[in-house]
């Protein structure tokens, strides 16, 4: 299971939604299976419907 968080503190590098967006692809196709929204993303780009986005970016594996 993959958390928004854990993503986060491993890539404190990132600097937009657009960057985490892309992480999220890259942890779907190495085999996640689950994406747990537990924290907002903290970017100023972070759009109202980021869970949908995230959850987008994540399933696009397919």
């Amino acid at each position: 299971m993959l958390y928004v968080s854990q993503v986060l503190i491993a890539n404190q590098d990132l600097e937009s939604f657009e960057d985490l967006k892309g992480i999220v692809r890259e942890f779907a196709v190495r085999g996640e299976m689950f994406l747990r929204f537990d924290v907002k993303p903290p970017f100023p780009d972070t759009p109202d419907d980021w869970e949908d986005q995230l959850e987008a970016a994540f399933s696009s594996r397919y």
